[in-house]
């Protein structure tokens, strides 16, 4: 069974590192983590046999926008439906907020169109990270 729990503590920080790193996401040391999950207004972990298996944070302002980061689970654990949970919970926290975001990572885009994500028309964004923004923009001209 999967329980949901909203905060962590300092020695659960290497979980959430396996989890990242399960998943390909290897830059992401415990300073990072902390610095941004200390820095989300929003977040929940999925929970199983005491471990970690996955999480999703969000930052808001509590009215009018919110953005959704990092809905990852552990890849033993994807496509049995804690991505879904851990995302309509976040959604659920942010209830009265009017507009969420979210940027999918490519090829799950499909994955959030079903829970009720639509493309923007006119979405920007500034990558410095050219690796990422090779992967992310429509047009990487200067």
């Amino acid at each position: 069974m999967v329980l949901l729990k909203y905060d962590i503590e300092e020695n659960e920080l290497t979980m959430l590192k396996e989890v990242y790193q399960s998943v390909g996401w290897m830059k992401h040391d415990e300073r990072i983590i902390k610095k941004v999950f200390n820095a989300s207004t929003h977040q929940v972990f999925a929970v199983k046999d005491h471990k970690i298996i996955g999480f999703a944070r969000a930052l808001s302002d509590g009215v009018f926008n919110a953005a959704i980061y990092d809905v990852v689970v552990h890849k033993n654990y994807q496509r049995s439906g804690i991505a879904k949970i851990l995302l309509e919970d976040i959604i659920d926290q942010l209830e009265d907020v009017s507009c969420i975001q979210l940027i999918a990572t490519t090829g799950n885009e499909p994955f959030y169109e079903k829970i009720g994500f639509k493309k923007l028309k006119t979405g920007m964004a500034i990558y410095k990270n050219p690796q990422l923004a090779e992967e992310y923009l429509e047009s990487n001209n200067p």
